[in-house]
């Protein structure tokens, strides 16, 4: 009898194994936010036909796994509530999370700009040790790729309440964009991040939706099966490749880069080098070493291609329920300018159409100046100006979009900008007109229309707001701000023979008066139209007015 009892408690443990537990993904959690006024999925695993019971705010739904062992129910809409709640889910197991309130969900995304934290910022001294609010929750997604759509998110992150330690390494655009929202709404605010540096659109569209973009998009899928056929293969061999290399290079470095031979060859370079710059001469060539570095193998699991940040950390929160995205990215896309309003109005609708909450809003970031300041006018088009007016066709052909205007917040010489928060109050203005419905002005002016009366072209534009203004950016990299010039910048005309050349130009009511001595037949203007210009139109709301061209010159 007691061996009997023993062989069936046995057996009742190897069942209670067997039993797969309920489980949630990564982004449920302690702390989490939830979007009020929404339906809110809540969904995971448990074993094939397990009953599911989800409860929270006094809503109680079951629900029971697929066959897939996959299940999902959606909470009806639930109203603001700064108040922390359980949210419970009930299986073979039950799990709870605590301190769960419900307020305004957004996601911002992008590259470095967007990854760029808080502890960098300009005012980061005074920003990060007053970074304590109870109701903003920010969620940091982990760096994921993956060649195919995850589930979950492989590197677990967890929602933190919003205090100097948990602030200083997120977003810095982000927590600014959110804290903002957080002042304004007077609701709870959750903040999910996922953004990678150096990342190109494409990466965050999913694979489905890039291949068919066009002929560029059919290439990459043809890559792509071909970097699945030999992937399995690639990665058994990468172990041993660098081992290999980690030798090969520990002794290149004893033998050759640190010998004295290379070392004394290196120091005469330097000195040389240093000399011709104080001459105004070109540096002399490096030194050569007696045998080239070993070549670092590459990891076939580390590399990113198009769709596969969108299938490591954005496919792992859909559906989680947001009001909206923000967005800064694009300095990846320069040198394929052209095709960025494809990319970048795929994406969005990509994302709308995935998530199936409709045409949530989506706000960007229009690249900031960078590079050397123009001094002598440049005829050909750049591709930085080419971005900016891709974004800004982005802007005009998606409905509930909001674009926030950097081109005076740049850094000439630093891709990465310190200044954000003003980028994050730009974004935040277009989140609180564009999601909240306020009645204030989100935007510089916008180029609407051309006439030419004459030697002259009248400019006119939208998104007024109390009328155009010569203005000032509100941060320079070098610390000073300037004071307000007298005369507008930035503009520049040509004529038939399309050559421009920089503009006289003065606000007149709502329009803008260019003209130059040098082109009697003007017919055509362009503003900004530079990696890094000089310019300084606003609105009085002290909002940049966006570059533009009036012409479709190649």
């Amino acid at each position: 009898m007691q061996r009997l009892i023993l062989l069936l408690a046995a057996g009742l443990s190897l069942a209670a194994v067997a039993r797969a537990d309920v489980k949630l993904p990564a982004i449920f959690g302690d702390h989490m936010v939830l979007q009020q006024d929404i339906k809110i999925p809540v969904w995971g695993q448990a074993d094939p036909g397990e009953e599911v019971t989800v409860s929270f705010a006094g809503q109680t739904l079951k629900t029971k796994a697929a066959d897939d062992g996959k299940w999902r129910v959606n909470l009806e809409k639930i109203a603001t509530n700064s108040v922390g709640q359980t949210l419970t889910v009930t299986g073979n197991n039950q799990v709870k999370f605590d301190d769960v309130v419900v307020g305004e969900v957004w996601i911002g995304s992008g590259q470095s700009n967007m990854e760029f934290t808080l502890t960098n910022a300009h005012n980061a001294a005074t920003e990060i040790p007053a970074a304590n609010d109870q109701l903003l929750r920010l969620y940091l997604v982990e760096r994921q790729r993956s060649p195919r759509p995850l589930g979950d998110l492989q590197k677990p992150s967890a929602w933190q309440v919003c205090t100097p330690d948990s602030a200083r390494g997120f977003s810095a655009v982000a927590y600014f964009f959110a804290k903002e929202l957080r002042g304004h709404l007077q609701r709870p605010v959750g903040m999910i991040a996922a953004s990678w540096g150096g990342s190109g659109c494409e990466s965050w569209i999913s694979q489905d939706v890039v291949f068919n973009l066009d002929a560029s998009g059919k290439q990459w899928q043809r890559e792509f099966e071909d970097y699945l056929a030999t992937y399995d293969q690639r990665a058994a061999a990468y172990p041993a490749l660098k081992e290999k290399y980690d030798a090969d290079l520990k002794q290149w470095q004893t033998e050759v880069e640190q010998s004295e031979d290379f070392k004394a060859q290196n120091k005469a370079w330097y000195l040389a080098a240093t000399q011709a710059r104080k001459e105004n001469q070109a540096d002399p060539p490096r030194p050569v070493p007696a045998r080239p570095r070993p070549v670092e193998p590459r990891d076939p699991a580390a590399e990113v291609r198009v769709g596969f940040l969108f299938n490591g950390m954005i496919a792992p929160l859909i559906p989680y329920a947001i009001r909206g995205a923000i967005w800064y990215q694009g300095e990846s896309n320069v040198g394929g300018a052209h095709r960025y309003l494809m990319t970048s109005t795929a994406l969005i609708k990509d994302w709308r159409a995935r998530w199936s909450e409709g045409d949530f809003p989506f706000l960007f970031v229009q690249l900031a100046n960078h590079k050397m300041p123009v001094n002598e006018l440049l005829q050909t088009a750049n591709d930085w100006p080419r971005l900016r007016e891709a974004q800004l066709q982005t802007l005009a052909a998606l409905p509930n979009t909001g674009m926030a205007t950097a081109i005076d917040l740049g850094d000439a010489i630093d891709i990465h900008p310190r200044d954000k928060a003003d980028v994050g109050h730009r974004l935040a203005l277009a989140a609180r007109k564009i999601a909240y419905g306020e009645n204030l002005v989100d935007s510089g002016p916008l180029y609407k229309s051309m006439q030419i009366d004459g030697n002259k072209i009248r400019v006119t534009f939208s998104d007024l707001g109390s009328g155009l203004a010569i203005g000032v950016p509100p941060w320079v990299s070098k610390g000073e701000i300037p004071p307000v010039a007298d005369e507008l910048q930035g503009f520049a005309i040509a004529g038939a023979d399309k050559k421009f050349v920089w503009a006289k130009a003065r606000i007149e009511g709502d329009a803008v008066i260019v003209w130059s001595d040098e082109v009697p037949a003007p017919v055509a203007v362009r503003y900004g139209w530079a990696n890094n210009p000089v310019l300084n139109l606003y609105n009085k709301e002290k909002l940049p007015a966006s570059p533009f061209r009036t012409d479709k010159w190649e």
